[in-house]
């Protein structure tokens, strides 16, 4: 039986389990707590608006630090230091070409990602 408390939208069960096959199942089926921690760190990784703009660059051309600083009209401290976040998430690579160090997306996933997400906001 749910049960309603306050005004609130909290509801909650007044019975400990409704339907044991149903929580087993799902039981069975998650990742280890390790692979779920793991995927919430990439998430927090996307939650800066920065960091997307990065990524949606990256995703018309590779480019250089100097490159991302003029789009994006930031330092290139700024842009480095955004860089490496998105490098240690495995989310970008980069290459160096004599001096100058390109940055393109690490892989077709993070495309996926962003194609899923921006389907998902545009929807009504």
């Amino acid at each position: 039986m749910l049960e309603k408390h306050h005004d609130k939208e909290e509801i909650s069960c007044s019975q400990l389990v409704i339907h044991e096959d149903a929580v087993q199942r799902v039981r069975e089926k998650m990742p280890p707590e390790d692979a779920l921690y793991d995927l919430a760190e990439l998430f927090k990784v996307f939650g800066d608006s920065t960091r997307i703009k990065i990524i949606w660059a990256l995703f018309e051309s590779e480019m250089c630090v100097c490159d991302i600083a003029c789009l994006l009209n930031m330092t290139q401290s700024a842009i480095s230091h955004q860089l490496r976040v998105l490098k240690s998430s495995r989310l970008v690579r980069n290459r160096k070409a004599g001096k100058v160090v390109y940055y393109s997306l690490n892989d077709e996933h993070i495309q996926e990602i962003f194609r899923m997400g921006m389907k998902h906001m545009m929807e009504d």
